[in-house]
């Protein structure tokens, strides 16, 4: 299984209130470990969209573990979980600078037309970029 990671850069503005990081800048960081795990494997998702389809969120589960704060190191760990034909799973992680679990969860994806936004099989549009998932993912 390929797991593919990147750092994230955290600002004071990433804070809410009570002086942890907003949990909503967690589904910004997940997509970035999505895409940097899509570039990773040689692909990228803006050639997807020029070829005429998006591959919007289906699902998002996210499991928040323990607190960032604004200082810490964060690491977002991201693989291919599930890669079926409909549907790809990618699994998550992040993590603080103490490798100390802070959140994980899956995000999953179906490949649509551009045009009418109706589901197409990624192995269909994509059979390259699926067979790489194919030998990259979670056995």
């Amino acid at each position: 299984m390929y797991v593919s990671s990147v750092d994230i850069q955290l600002s004071y503005a990433d804070t809410d209130m009570i002086g942890v990081i907003y949990h909503g800048n967690y589904v910004k960081w997940i997509e970035l470990g999505r895409t940097k795990l899509i570039e990773d494997v040689g692909y990228n998702y803006l050639s997807m969209e020029e070829a005429g389809y998006y591959a919007p969120v289906y699902n998002l589960e996210i499991t928040y573990k323990k607190a960032i704060k604004y200082g810490d190191k964060v690491v977002v760990k991201t693989w291919v979980e599930e890669n079926k034909n409909l549907r790809t799973i990618y699994g998550f992680t992040i993590v603080n600078g103490n490798e100390e679990l802070c959140a994980e969860g899956t995000t999953t994806h179906i490949v649509v037309r551009k045009d009418d936004f109706k589901p197409i099989q990624f192995k269909k549009a994509f059979p390259d970029w699926f067979q790489k998932y194919e030998e990259i993912k979670k056995q």
